[in-house]
């Protein structure tokens, strides 16, 4: 029961490791092994195998009058489809291509809200909301536009500024 436990508390150790560690494993073997496994031989897959095979171990060891071969093995199995289920998490977090950084021309139409007043022809601040995140960036306009003012964006002069309008209702 020790043993299994041991390895299911290692594997939680491992997993912890992946995590602060990120990659180290790959580069153990310098791309030697590149292509061989195809992201099989990762820190998370073989955390999760360890883990799902010590618990599932003690669990069948503790519960059923089955000996430790037994329990062995079906841990094996639960590891196996553990380590099977990271391994495509993984591949799907990695192909996950949603996250790039919005470019200057799509703020163009953008709505945002004044956060500081812009003056005419000065530098004032607008909120906007991109992929449901907000973003500050400095703002200027051809009229002056009041403090909590809805607008939107016109042009992108810079990586850091807009051009914007008052939205008239």
């Amino acid at each position: 029961m020790g043993l299994f436990l041991g390895l299911g508390i290692g594997g939680i150790v491992l997993l912890v490791c992946s995590l602060v560690f990120d990659g180290v494993l790959e580069g153990v073997f310098d791309g030697a092994l590149d292509g061989l496994f195809d992201g099989w031989l990762s820190l998370p897959v073989i955390a999760g195998f360890v883990s799902m095979l010590g618990f599932t171990g003690a669990i069948v060891l503790g519960t059923t009058g089955l000996g430790p071969e037994a329990a062995a093995a079906a841990g094996a199995v639960a590891g196996t489809g553990a380590g099977w289920l990271t391994y495509r998490l993984c591949r799907a977090l990695a192909r996950d291509s949603s996250g790039a950084a919005p470019r200057q021309r799509e703020l163009v139409g953008s709505a945002g809200t004044v956060v500081t007043a812009i003056p005419a022809g000065g530098y004032g601040e607008v909120l906007l909301r991109l992929g449901g995140q907000p973003a500050k960036y400095a703002a200027t306009a051809d009229a002056p536009v009041a403090l909590g003012a809805e607008v939107w964006v016109t042009a992108t002069p810079s990586s850091t500024s807009v051009s914007v309008r008052a939205v008239e209702r």
